[in-house]
């Protein structure tokens, strides 16, 4: 099924005005907006071929892809989804899981092979896998998928944990390193204490396979530890993108209420998140689980929290690969990030930016926006400045720069928009 998007006539297109609160670099690229898709339902990653032709999820439904002509082809749904050709029928949505990450092989040209994160109840109660599946030569279907990951952690209904529902903390970020030619997977803790910090459950990692879902032979994790594990001990990464230079892996990942992280990678690295009780006198906590506790509340010191459940634990774990940027004290839902590359965007070439949903405590909508980040050198630092946007353009989900150079970002509320650089 086809639904035609007569995008001349829809999009918004605006010159942006910096907000007097959102303080950004002399040399910062002024930039025109489109909305390029509308009307989707919780619209989760992008990826794009050099053509234009962009692959996309939506949380709860499934696959489609957008053509160049702005024509939109369904490929895979859910198992309660509606006019796909093709659906999984173990494939569910529940709270934050379901169809997430969507990645492109580098050789599509000669595969059709893209790779997608998904939940499965196949075993019940749940599992979240990676597939990989081959796009029909008229972008109408998928075939062929072969699940290459089967086997990350998920969060079910049965759990005494009082801090988020059934679904949470599940990662599901996927992206090539163009450097070393593997697959990142990033999932994660699914609020269980042992999980970040476990050498055989493979959630809170960041996972670097080949193409078959096999371990790269580069990987160093430490002995005992399960060989697709590149870097261990996150809570929940949901972005990951590789520094124009060198390709080292970046990730963004959400806190306990305190300081959302983003971390330059090293090989075999903790990245310092153990949830466990009785660490540093922690003493017991609900579900066994110390991402949250009563004493966290809000009001209290942002200082007085860390010290019970560090994001970045350096006592428990000195080594500990330390961040660069820690949100000041605050957890307010950081997504997907990417690098900006080309002149076109001035003195932001080679930066980072990331998506941050605006959480606050209650789930209220606060600091919805995308930073912008000048990762030092040897990236343990960096300057953060935010992207101009109107203020209501929701919680950022994905964001992904297109062969085109601009910037596409998808928002929760069902909008996927695009950000140029005007001449």
């Amino acid at each position: 099924m086809n639904r035609r998007l007569i995008l001349g006539s829809l999009c918004t297109v605006m010159a942006f005005v910096v907000p007097s609160s959102l303080p950004a670099s002399a040399a910062a690229p002024k930039l025109s907006h489109e909305t390029v898709l509308s009307g989707l339902e919780n619209p989760w990653d992008m990826a794009f071929l050099p053509d234009g032709t962009m692959f996309f999820t939506e949380k709860c439904k499934g696959l489609s892809v957008r053509m160049p002509s702005g024509d939109v082809n369904k490929l895979l749904g859910m198992k309660d989804s509606d006019g796909y050709p093709s659906k999984g029928e173990d494939l569910f949505c529940e709270g934050q899981a379901g169809m997430q990450g969507v990645a492109i092989d580098p050789e599509f040209d000669k595969n059709r092979t893209i790779y997608v994160y998904s939940t499965s109840n196949n075993p019940a109660p749940g599992v979240n896998r990676v597939m990989r599946l081959k796009v029909a030569g008229g972008f109408d279907n998928v075939s062929d998928r072969t699940d290459i990951v089967d086997d990350i952690q998920y969060k079910p209904k049965a759990t005494d944990h009082p801090f988020g529902g059934p679904g949470a903390h599940n990662g599901g970020r996927l992206r090539w390193n163009p450097g070393d030619g593997y697959l990142y997977v990033t999932t994660g803790d699914t609020h269980n204490g042992e999980v970040p910090q476990s050498p055989t459950k493979i959630g809170g990692k960041v996972l670097r396979i080949d193409r078959d879902g096999k371990a790269a032979a580069e990987n160093k994790p430490p002995e005992g530890f399960d060989k697709r594990i590149y870097t261990y001990g996150h809570r929940n990464p949901q972005g990951i993108a590789f520094r124009p230079g060198d390709n080292q892996p970046v990730t963004a990942e959400h806190g306990p209420w305190h300081n959302d992280e983003i971390t330059v990678l090293e090989l075999g690295g903790n990245a310092g998140w153990d949830p466990a009780p009785n660490r540093g006198g922690r003493g017991d906590c609900p579900d066994n689980y110390c991402g949250y506790m009563p004493n966290q509340m809000e009001g209290m010191d942002p200082k007085e929290r860390m010290k019970f459940t560090p994001m970045t634990d350096t006592k428990t774990y000195p080594d500990a690969m330390p961040p660069a940027w820690t949100n000041n004290n605050k957890s307010q839902g950081t997504s997907s990030a990417a690098f900006l590359e080309g002149d076109q965007w001035g003195d932001w070439d080679g930066r980072m930016v990331v998506g941050v949903m605006g959480i606050g405590f209650g789930g209220t909508p606060v600091g919805q926006r995308i930073d912008v980040i000048k990762l030092s050198k040897d990236g343990k630092s960096a300057e953060v400045e935010s992207l101009p946007f109107p203020s209501a353009a929701g919680r950022f989900r994905s964001v992904v720069q297109g062969p085109d150079g601009s910037l596409y970002a998808a928002v929760d509320e069902g909008v996927i928009h695009k950000l140029t650089p005007k001449k």
